[in-house]
């Protein structure tokens, strides 16, 4: 029998590859046997990652930036796996939210999937590959004070799910709905807004899940690590919630 789960000889991309999620994820699909390309703003971090993982490399993008996105992919060869993981968050209800902020947030977190996927797309067709992109809960559920967040991630699922129909048959396009997940992203939302009582709100975050702790990255990275994988070949057009029962309550 062959081993589940192998990507070797395949070639992945993955935004915000450089810390959190999307570092598992670079770990857990070079693991796997893929080549992956770390793509991340925060070169420094990118490269000391790159150096731990074999047939790995760097490359400097910010998505946010159309003519930066179109640059750099326009050099990239055979891609079979495109994760859509970058992206950014911001605490506050429609009250709180100002104009700015909400619209960098959509920047950043709709516009820099949408081209990032344009970009790339015919290299995904013409390997008959995979994309999945990295929502939240958020986009599936109202969550309090949250408004651009929950915005931003409930078009990214809209978005997956188009682009599913669009191209079914040929390339499946797939997300992913984590809840609240022990990274870098959860750690500087501590360090902003809750500096003083780092302790009570971690305490009161793994208590919001049903199974009493938060995620952990490589939990987040090997769900997509199957929905990558030939194995998840009739998964397409789907949300794939991982919250420790969040949502289901």
């Amino acid at each position: 029998m062959t081993t589940p789960f192998r990507l070797d000889g395949r070639t992945a991309l993955v935004t915000g590859g450089a810390s959190g999620i999307g570092e598992a994820t670079c770990r857990a699909l070079t693991a796997a046997g893929a080549t992956v390309t770390i793509a991340d703003i925060d070169q420094p971090r990118a490269e000391e990652l790159a150096r731990e993982l074999p047939r790995s490399s760097v490359l400097v993008m910010d998505i946010a930036d159309e003519q930066a996105v179109n640059s750099v992919c326009a050099g990239i060869g055979q891609l079979d796996i495109l994760v859509n993981n970058a992206g950014i968050g911001l605490v506050g209800g429609i009250e709180e939210t100002a104009a700015a902020d909400f619209r960098r947030l959509y920047q950043v977190n709709v516009e820099g999937t949408y081209l990032v996927t344009k970009a790339l797309l015919p290299r995904i067709l013409e390997s008959s590959g995979s994309i999945v992109n990295v929502a939240s809960v958020a986009g599936q559920v109202g969550i309090k004070r949250r408004f651009a967040y929950c915005t931003t991630k409930g078009a990214v699922i809209a978005m997956t799910r188009q682009l599913a129909v669009e191209y079914a048959g040929r390339i499946r396009i797939n997300c992913v709905c984590p809840g609240t997940v022990d990274t870098p992203f959860v750690e500087a939302y501590l360090e902003k807004f809750h500096k003083h009582e780092k302790d009570k709100i971690r305490v009161e975050l793994a208590a919001r899940q049903p199974i009493g702790r938060i995620g952990r990255p490589d939990e987040i990275a090997h769900l997509i690590l199957y929905v990558c994988s030939t194995e998840a070949a009739f998964v397409t057009g789907s949300a794939l919630t991982i919250d420790g029962g969040l949502t289901a309550q």
